[in-house]
């Protein structure tokens, strides 16, 4: 039988979220397995039913200078128009502050992470990291393809770039930053452990009535395998069909609640 504490070898590395760049440079504790994204000082948690599916918040005390750019209700006004079908076994939306040299070597808006340990209980979760007013983003003037399209979208969010020697560079506005984790991030997120749900957990195989451990594995083994620009795809055509239908229904944007 499938135990979520029995971790895919995958898990931790870049496959999981963990980016290259990280390098082992993040250090653990000694004898500490967690992760540094598991690594929580002080949070409170809020448990919310959202369409009938129980989820669990939990929010890191941010330090001075940090936001996190979405309230509670913001979340769940985004996640009750998510398929609760796409929900599978997530349970965790954690608001986490990174540490100031995480941000330095590893800066996102947001992961997933397919088993999180969190007060010893194992569920995916989707993490938004609390935004530092007083720093920039630096946008590269030499760009990949993907490069350009993501430019793009954090124009479309709000961001203003001035255009610089070396770089183009905007301030970190809390009216933009939530367009961008509310609005892309959080569905974008989804749309990778929708992924993940349609490769690994819906397939149907000869076990009808048990799952079978070693099947599951491989079919999380090839999920793995996947290169990440396929992956990005899927969930950038996740988070752009959601919010198109949002935008055409009147659904967002919204004001802050």
């Amino acid at each position: 039988m499938y135990s979520p504490t029995r971790r895919n070898r995958n898990i931790g590395t870049e496959n999981q979220g963990y980016g290259q760049n990280n390098k082992l440079t993040i250090s653990s504790p000694y004898g500490d397995l967690k992760s540094f994204y598991e690594r929580l000082a002080h949070y409170r948690k809020e448990i919310r039913l959202i369409n009938n599916h129980e989820f669990i918040f939990v929010i890191e005390e941010t330090r001075k200078n940090s936001i996190h750019s979405c309230s509670l209700n913001d979340i769940q006004k985004i996640i009750e128009q998510i398929p609760s079908k796409d929900y599978g076994g997530l349970k965790f939306i954690i608001l986490r502050q990174p540490k100031r040299k995480e941000e330095i070597l590893s800066p996102v808006w947001g992961r997933l992470i397919y088993s999180y340990e969190f007060e010893n209980e194992y569920f995916p979760a989707v993490i938004l990291d609390a935004i530092d007013t007083e720093k920039k983003i630096f946008w590269p003037k030499k760009q990949t393809v993907e490069d350009q399209r993501e430019f793009e979208r954090l124009k479309t969010d709000g961001h203003t770039f001035i255009d610089a020697k070396r770089n183009f560079i905007a301030e970190f506005k809390p009216e933009f930053t939530r367009n961008t984790q509310l609005y892309r991030t959080l569905p974008h997120e989804f749309g990778h452990y929708v992924h993940y749900l349609e490769v690994v957990e819906r397939p149907r195989n000869d076990f009808e009535d048990e799952e079978n451990y070693d099947e599951k594995e491989k079919r999380m083994d090839f999920y793995f395998s996947i290169p990440k620009s396929e992956k990005e795809k899927f969930a950038h055509a996740y988070a752009d069909a959601l919010k198109a239908k949002l935008i055409d229904e009147n659904k967002i944007p919204f004001e802050p609640a």
